[in-house]
């Protein structure tokens, strides 16, 4: 059940399944681009909350939001988790013409949700957050 409720986004409502080849083409198209990390949903329990919730948002927010599903979790979807700099899954990164412009990781209260959306409609690209590594001198 946990994988059915994922494969439904690509297989039922037809979200593109991103991968390393398709993601650059899919971040610059124009609106506001919403890549879905689930996670491994056998370990990730929150992956099937978000996974029905996203078409829920992508209604409310019709037609600004772009959704796309990085199903793979340990080989592309592990280098895309990297290049967007976010720790926990499940993860909503938002892009706007190829450049990042926020994340929502985890699950949210549905006033969160389109608060935080509402924000990063109009929020410009930013840098990622990347991950930090603490200098240690010595």
């Amino acid at each position: 059940m946990t994988q059915t409720l994922i494969e439904r986004l690509t297989h039922e409502l037809n979200y593109p399944e991103i991968t390393l080849d398709n993601h650059d083409a899919f971040v610059a198209m124009s609106g506001l681009n919403v890549l879905f990390f689930p996670g491994n949903p056998e370990t990730v329990k929150d992956a099937t909350d978000v996974a029905v919730i996203l078409p829920e948002l992508i209604a409310a927010f019709a037609p600004q939001l772009n959704p796309g599903v990085v199903t793979d979790t340990f080989g592309a979807g592990q280098k895309l988790k990297q290049k967007y700099g976010f720790t926990h899954y499940p993860s909503l990164v938002f892009v706007r013409g190829g450049d990042y412009v926020g994340t929502i990781s985890r699950i949210q209260d549905w006033a969160d949700y389109l608060s935080k959306i509402n924000v990063l409609l109009s929020s410009p690209g930013r840098r990622t957050p990347g991950f930090s590594v603490p200098v240690v001198a010595g």
